[in-house]
């Protein structure tokens, strides 16, 4: 058993290959092995996470998850704690694995009952898993509520129940302290709902090696440290141009341009879409600002689209020219409204420029033509869709950024918090990332490694310290 941190590429598989390692496991292994594994696995982390507490009450539902949580009890049982369980199930419709082990915990004389306990030190969450086909009802909605209202920690056994093990997407899920995912992890618990329902996750494969099967994603991995050798120069590292501050909205392109500075680009010029814009920064006067349009994007990464308003349509014919390109924020909802800069958009993914859109769910939902809940509802799918229709990396901000490459592969990246949600971090986003290709990167390296320091930035702020925008860009 594992708890998984951001130290490596965990690899995430789906609810279909999960069943069919399971199968596999399941032919190659003496009858009901995995289901006593996955209890035992469940008590033994129980017992860790609250090793004082005495009642601990077991919500088991009415397949293989409940279970697993029969197995749980019996060694909670076993080494004298008072596992109490309530039960949604019906014995003549069990699968066959489930059934053997409420047996089992009867004859170990765990207690059951019709009704959650008045009061209990640990709850652990059996109800439905990856089995989960429609939004709980009846009594499983009333346990979901009951568990969520409790002041103790909470285990979710695979999955915290409600939530969509392949999306992410819940309507009512349990918000546990911490999962145990069995036999594989999923990408459900690390993006859309995942973050704030999984808690702590922790993994245990039950001695199962998925060698033939392929994740569907993986977590992404702290970049290696930037080398910056000796002879070199400020060319060596590229040139960024910031193409976007329409009137009103200077301080954008600012936050992308500096953040790109701070990232390591060589030279940051920043091309003011507002005409009366200052020529100066002087807060940044490492800045060059320049009129947009007397810049050489061919020869240099750009970022555009931040703070862009209506005027950067006019733009994004010759922006789109760049050699290494992001594309954020009101560059992308242009695009969207514009059948011929879509056009152009695609030419640059067959000629296969380095290109990187970085939307949020809303601007992804225009680009898609669909609306932000049909977006939200399956992020990895609406990311892949991006990528592939543009032949460009896609970064599908929020919770559980996900990061897709054309035909390729996808990531979601596991840091970040809720501190990243108020103005201008997309533009420090956008601003790290262009700085990344502008030094050589390739598009799916230079947006995977932005967005992982970027989460990582807000991580380790200081507790007591507000984060803004333009304090991210200078850290």
């Amino acid at each position: 058993m594992q708890r998984v941190s951001p130290d490596r590429p965990w690899p995430l598989f789906d609810v279909a290959a999960v069943r069919r390692l399971e199968q596999a496991a399941a032919a190659a292994l003496p009858a009901h092995t995995l289901m006593q594994r996955a209890g035992l696995a469940v008590a033994r982390l129980a017992l860790a996470i609250a090793p004082h507490a005495r009642t601990v009450w077991i919500a088991c539902g009415p397949g293989n998850n409940g279970g697993d949580g029969f197995e749980a009890a019996l060694h909670l049982k076993q080494w004298v704690k008072d596992p109490v369980v309530t039960w949604l199930g019906e014995e003549h419709r069990m699968p066959e694995d489930a059934r053997k082990s409420l047996q089992r915990a009867r004859d170990a004389g765990v207690r059951f009952a019709g009704e959650p306990p008045a009061q209990w030190d640990m709850a652990i969450d059996a109800l439905l898993g990856i089995g989960s086909a429609r939004p709980p009802e009846g009594m499983l909605l009333e346990h979901i509520a009951r568990l969520d209202t409790g002041r103790a920690p909470v285990l979710s056994v695979d999955l915290p129940s409600g939530l969509d093990a392949d999306t992410g997407h819940a309507g009512v899920c349990v918000r546990a302290t911490h999962t145990l995912s069995l036999l594989s992890l999923k990408p459900g618990l690390f993006t859309a709902h995942g973050r704030d329902a999984s808690g702590a996750v922790w993994l245990d494969d039950l001695g199962v090696v998925p060698a033939t099967e392929a994740p569907c994603a993986t977590l992404s991995t702290a970049p290696a440290p930037p080398m910056r050798l000796h002879a070199s120069h400020k060319g060596s590292y590229g040139d960024v141009a910031i193409v976007g501050g329409a009137p009103g909205m200077t301080g954008a392109a600012l936050l992308a341009a500096r953040a790109a500075l701070q990232h390591g680009a060589g030279r940051v010029f920043v091309g003011f879409l507002d005409p009366s814009a200052p020529g100066f920064d002087a807060d940044q006067p490492d800045l060059m600002v320049r009129a947009w349009n007397s810049l050489d994007f061919p020869a240099m990464s750009v970022a555009c689209g931040c703070g862009g308003g209506e005027a950067v349509r006019a733009a994004l014919p010759r922006v789109l020219r760049a050699r290494a390109l992001v594309l954020d924020a009101d560059a992308l909802n242009a695009i969207a409204a514009d059948a011929q800069l879509q056009s152009q958009l695609q030419a640059r993914g067959r000629r296969q420029s380095p290109t990187v859109l970085t939307p949020h769910p809303l601007e992804a939902a225009r680009l898609l033509q669909q609306d932000t809940a049909a977006v939200q509802a399956d992020r990895l799918a609406a990311a892949r869709e991006l990528a592939k229709r543009f032949g460009a990396v896609v970064v599908l901000k929020g919770s559980g950024t996900v990061i897709a490459a054309p035909g390729g592969p996808v990531r979601i990246n596991p840091t970040g918090n809720a501190r990243l949600a108020i103005a201008g971090t997309g533009d420090v986003l956008a601003g790290m990332i262009a700085a990344r290709l502008a030094a050589g990167e390739d598009a799916w390296t230079a947006a995977s490694a932005a967005v992982y320091l970027h989460g990582l930035a807000a991580d380790r702020w200081p507790a007591g310290q507000p984060l803004t925008a333009s304090a991210l860009a200078g850290a």
